[in-house]
């Protein structure tokens, strides 16, 4: 049975982007003109995945709101014969279910994962609530992790894109398997983990493989998420358990992105304000203007 649930946490305060997000989650800052988690659910049903649980938390009811059916604004539009306005909210009637659960403690990635363990009992995608694969969510690297991780029979698969290498010490770094044995015939950039190293030295980082915010697990990833004990800050981190299934002989499999897949990524306002340009300026509608603009405002 294919891979058709995700968890997207999306309990983080956003502090790096105060104070737009005093009162708003950073998962509604607009992309163009869709707020970002929506982009992150249009990629993952664009992908098969059509069961979304979101990992809230407080002050992230907006979220909720976003994906009701607003019965009240759809009788306005129609009445009002505001046609165009209307089919803006054609994602509303998508076939996806929603299901919410809370984060009542900001205890780390792992421990938004581990928050979703009643309401999943079978393999699943987890997306990170604030990044987005694809401009304009368009991209099908969850569709191919999800092939790769079942046609190996993996315990996991993680997305990674490469890095400079003076940015190695910012993220979780892969180690490859370098046995030619364990290549896949299913595409070159898929390649089996030896290990992941979290924030490595230049001189020690074992590649420029970043891990960008995508995963497919089964589910016995819960039961390293609660043995593992909390580090800096008494966070669980999602990357210590995956590294102690792979000590204990899981399958973890990476699949590397292509240039196709770019990563937007709203962790700050330097990424932030790059998104949403890449994302205005593809706006079908006014994506050309708005880049004859910014044109005549660079020149000046």
């Amino acid at each position: 049975m294919s891979v058709n649930i995700a968890v997207i946490p999306v309990a983080g305060r956003g502090t790096r982007l105060l104070p737009l997000t005093k009162s708003q989650p950073k998962e509604m800052l607009p992309l163009g003109r869709k707020p970002v988690v929506q982009f992150v659910v249009e990629e993952l049903s664009h992908c098969g995945v059509q069961r979304m649980v979101l990992i809230t938390g407080p002050g992230k009811t907006a979220i909720e709101n976003h994906f009701d059916i607003d019965t009240e604004l759809v009788d306005y539009l129609r009445t009002a014969g505001k046609e165009n306005e209307l089919a803006e909210l054609a994602f509303e009637r998508e076939e996806i279910q929603y299901f919410y659960t809370r984060q009542r403690r900001q205890l780390g990635l792992g421990h938004a994962v581990l928050c979703a363990e009643s309401l999943v009992n079978e393999p699943f995608v987890v997306a990170l609530g604030d990044s987005i694969l694809g401009k304009n969510a368009q991209s099908l690297a969850v569709r191919r992790m999800i092939d790769i991780f079942e046609q190996n029979a993996a315990d996991a698969a993680i997305c990674f894109r490469e890095v400079p290498i003076e940015q190695v010490v910012r993220y979780g770094i892969a180690k490859p398997v370098e046995a030619v044995g364990h290549a896949t015939t299913l595409t070159e950039n898929a390649f089996l983990l030896e290990d992941i190293v979290e924030k490595p030295s230049m001189e020690e980082s074992p590649s420029r493989l970043a891990v960008a915010a995508r995963y497919v697990f089964q589910p016995k990833i819960f039961e390293y998420l609660r043995q593992t004990k909390p580090g800096k800050n008494g966070e669980i981190q999602l990357t210590d358990a995956i590294r102690a299934m792979i000590r204990d002989g899981g399958k973890v499999w990476g699949l590397k992105l292509t240039d196709a897949d770019t990563r937007y990524d709203i962790g700050n306002f330097e990424s932030y304000y790059r998104a949403f340009t890449e994302f205005a300026l593809a706006d079908p509608l006014y994506g050309e203007k708005f880049g004859l603009w910014l044109r005549e405002r660079l020149a000046k």
